[in-house]
């Protein structure tokens, strides 16, 4: 299991080089010059060329992406900011706990609702609820997130005064941003727990388990769900690594002070070591998550857990056997 791990570890490798030189690119042949729109139209072209200078804009494309992988790595320096002037790393760092904060909360709700109402659905097939629960997904699914975030805001703000619209220091105003970015993940789980569940409860083992007299619930969680969970997992470990990305529309929305909102203000303001560092981290946070997933399938299948296990230990036992035999 260890080697698998570390292999995987070392796929990320590759990965990461992939996003970077492809965020790098497309930022550099980007029309628009940072130097001219950090100093104003009306500065003198002596002194944007200082100021390309000292920010390594004036060097050819490879120097200057040669030299940003050699900063990552040797000192992980992502650059400084253009507009703040201060380290990308640490304008990051700082904002990361609230994307964290908003993707755990987003997830947790979608996973409660998506998996609950996916086994009513499935143990319930053609009934009401599983008509209701349909719909619900194929609308869920459907609806982008910043209108639903609109629609929240529209009612249970403007109208009814529950929820506050913006901030996210206090619990109360965590609801509404976590209901918009988990709504369409809870129908992909609830969509994903119910068919893996039909597929599970025909199988011959769960009318075995039934027939030794075993409670419902006990055949419906022990025996079905934990052979349907591999799916949902997947899915589940899709849904957050987009929610540290997907997030982003949300907390333009509701004024997270989040990765995302900082993504937003730096595209507007042509901060490009912002852009390429908070792209960079999302995509680590993805293939982090994705790390944990595979890991997670070994407790969940312990067949598949059995995969990872050394095999030289029975080999040396057969070749004994067979030294022995020749004796």
């Amino acid at each position: 299991m260890l080697r698998y791990i570390m292999k995987r570890i070392l796929m990320m490798i590759p990965v990461l080089f992939g996003v970077s030189f492809i965020v790098f690119c497309m930022i550099y042949f980007t029309p628009g010059d940072p130097a001219e729109y950090m100093l104003g139209m009306d500065a003198n072209e002596q002194s944007v060329a200082t100021l390309r200078t000292e920010l390594g804009l004036d060097k050819p494309f490879f120097v200057q992406y040669f030299n940003y992988i050699k900063n990552i790595i040797l000192h992980g320096d992502f650059g400084i900011s253009y507009t703040t002037r201060r380290s990308v790393t640490q304008e990051i760092v700082e904002r990361l706990p609230t994307t964290l904060t908003l993707a755990v909360l987003s997830i947790g709700l979608a996973t409660m609702i998506g998996i609950i109402t996916g086994i009513i659905a499935a143990t319930r097939q053609y009934s009401i609820f599983d008509n209701i629960a349909t719909i619900f997904a194929l609308t869920g699914v459907s609806m982008p997130n910043f209108w639903t975030g609109l629609m929240l805001i529209i009612v249970f703000s403007v109208y009814l005064g529950i929820f506050p619209s913006s901030g996210f220091s206090r619990p109360i105003q965590w609801v509404l941003p976590s209901i918009t970015v988990g709504l369409a993940s809870t129908a992909n789980i609830m969509r994903q727990t119910r068919s893996s569940m039909l597929e599970v409860i025909r199988q011959d083992y769960i009318n075995t388990a039934r027939a030794k007299g075993q409670k419902e619930s006990t055949v419906i969680f022990r025996h079905a769900l934990r052979n349907a969970l591999i799916p949902v997992v997947t899915v589940i470990g899709i849904s957050f690594g987009g929610m540290l990305g997907g997030a982003i529309l949300a907390e333009s929305i509701f004024s997270i002070p989040g990765i995302g909102k900082l993504m937003i203000d730096s595209i507007n303001v042509k901060n490009y070591p912002m852009v390429q560092g908070g792209v960079l981290f999302i995509a680590l946070g993805f293939s982090i998550v994705n790390l944990l997933v595979d890991i997670l399938y070994a407790f969940i299948d312990p067949r598949i857990k059995s995969q990872y296990r050394r095999t030289h230990r029975p080999a040396v036992a057969s070749q004994s056997a067979n030294g022995t035999r020749r004796a």
